[in-house]
């Protein structure tokens, strides 16, 4: 047997371990219910509800909006103790600006979630985020050149499919929120990798439109920027190339782009763009800790993003 032919099936082999992990994901994923008591749960649930009902109108979450007492119905089904009062539901903030009591969550997730049939949304959405994890994770364990670089990926792959069940189950927002990373990771590699000016800013913006899609799934997202935004910064003051300056821009205005919908939604709930519908604690910086800096860079999404990492495809 050649060394070519034996790469080929070791890389099958590992392929497989990562196959095994997502069928015993699906499997879990299967019996998991969607009344779980959970009252972020509700929210997104309740934002998928409002899309589907009236299509981009969803963006606007006033209470006064369920007048199909649905919000009330999932209250009750989990126990809420005055479900029937929308005045005390959770996860909804009162908006000075606009006399409107609104969901404090970005819109994407439940934008995704209502893409799948009311009833069955959660399962769908995260059978589907596992697969596209584990496509990916089968795409890098094909682009390796070696032996350890293929046990390396394949750790890397079977550790975020892994994730998609388990801590990921805690909030429907991670699901989507990962298969923006390792999709932003890959293509992040490809950034690095290519030569040619035109396809290096045609992958930067699509980087840039990433992340701030992934804004619209979590508000702490937005922090994935600042990597990106550091390194062109820098660049731009190690080399003063005015390419390095556009490819910062285009990241910068892509950027932007893909957290429309969420500032979108700011401005029709709370009064303007960049106006939370947060509230409370939530909007209380926190003290500065070394502890919280690293919670971030031992966070799921970093898996899957640095799964690319070993070297560009």
């Amino acid at each position: 047997m050649g060394r070519d032919e034996a790469m080929h099936y070791f890389k099958v082999v590992c392929g497989f371990a990562c196959f095994l992990i997502l069928v015993s994901n699906v499997w879990s994923m299967s019996r998991w219910s969607e009344a779980r008591g959970v009252y972020d749960d509700v929210c997104y649930l309740r934002q998928a509800h409002l899309f589907q009902r009236f299509g981009l109108g969803g963006l606007d979450t006033d209470i006064s909006w369920d007048d199909d007492r649905y919000l009330s119905a999932k209250l009750k089904e989990i126990g809420f103790p005055t479900w029937s009062n929308t005045a005390t539901a959770p996860c909804h903030t009162p908006m000075p600006a606009t006399k409107k009591l609104v969901m404090q969550y970005p819109p994407g997730t439940g934008f995704v979630l209502a893409l799948f049939p009311q009833g069955f949304q959660v399962i769908p959405l995260y059978v589907s985020a596992t697969v596209i994890v584990f496509g990916f994770a089968l795409l890098a364990i094909f682009y390796a050149r070696s032996r350890s670089s293929i046990l390396l990926t394949t750790a890397f792959g079977c550790l975020a499919i892994y994730l998609m069940i388990n801590p990921a189950k805690a909030s429907y927002s991670v699901a989507p929120t990962m298969v923006v990373c390792t999709l932003a990771g890959f293509l992040t590699a490809k950034m690095f990798h290519v030569k040619q000016r035109t396809h290096r800013l045609l992958f930067v913006g699509l980087v840039g439109l990433l992340i701030g899609l992934a804004v619209n799934f979590r508000l702490p997202n937005l922090f994935l920027s600042s990597g990106y935004l550091l390194f062109f910064v820098v660049s731009f003051l190690l080399l003063r190339k005015i390419e390095t300056a556009l490819q910062g821009m285009v990241f910068g205005a892509a950027f932007l782009a893909g957290m429309a919908p969420t500032l979108a939604a700011n401005a029709i709930n709370a009064g303007s763009p960049f106006s939370t519908t947060y509230g409370g604690v939530d909007v209380t910086p926190p003290d500065f800790s070394f502890s919280v800096i690293w919670s971030y860079v031992t966070d799921m999404q970093f898996v899957c993003s640095c799964s690319w990492l070993r070297g560009p495809p």
